[in-house]
Parts: C-alpha cells; sequence; structure tokens
C-alpha cells in the first residue's frame, strides 16, 4: 500500500531517535522525545489560499494556487506536535502541512 498526499499534505518518516545516551544509559521509549525531524517521503501538489474578502466591498477576491516547494528525499525539521502519525506497512509515518514544516536540513 502506497500513500500519496493531497493539497498541501506531506508524508515524513522521523528520524529514529537514540535508544541510549553517549553515557551508555538506555532510555526507555516513555522518556524519548517526538521527533521533530525527518525525511519527506512525498509531498502533495499544494493548495489554493485562503479564502480572501474584501472588507471595503464586501465581494470575495480570486483565490491563487501554491504550489509546494518542500520535494521528496529532502531532510526537514517540523513542529513538534504537528500532524498525525501513522502506520503503513509496517513503518511509523508522519503527515503534516507544508506550514508546519520550518525548514529544510543541509550539510551546507
Amino acid at each position: 500500500m502506497k500513500l500519496i498526499p493531497l493539497n498541501d499534505w506531506a508524508v515524513i518518516r522521523p528520524t529514529v531517535a537514540a535508544a541510549k545516551t553517549a553515557g551508555g544509559l538506555y532510555i526507555p521509549d516513555t522518556a524519548k522525545e517526538k521527533p521533530q525531524e525527518g525525511t519527506v517521503v512525498s509531498i502533495g501538489p499544494g493548495a489554493y489560499e485562503d479564502e480572501k474578502v474584501d472588507k471595503k466591498k464586501g465581494d470575495k477576491k480570486e483565490r491563487r494556487f501554491i504550489p509546494t516547494s518542500v520535494k521528496p528525499g529532502e531532510k526537514v525539521l517540523y513542529e513538534r506536535y504537528a500532524g498525525s502519525t501513522h502506520t503503513i506497512n509496517g513503518e511509523e509515518l508522519v503527515l503534516v502541512r507544508e506550514k508546519d514544516i520550518l525548514g529544510i536540513l543541509t550539510d551546507k
């Protein structure tokens, strides 16, 4: 089964947290922090901007389509409690909106 996101949703494979500290102590699952970074598996094409209303005239303005800027394969940093976690084919994946992605991580 493959998950294909719609609109501006991104499917992210979270980076696995270390099981033990640098000093050799094992960290129980209940004490591990929720990951905030991962690799983009797939992302939707984009979404229309929120509905705008001209307050002076009271009429609606035309909405623009905003394409997504993040690409599959990029390592990203995202809001800690954003999105939702789903298990697909035994793999834990996180679905977040592109606006909840804070930035792209690079080695440069």
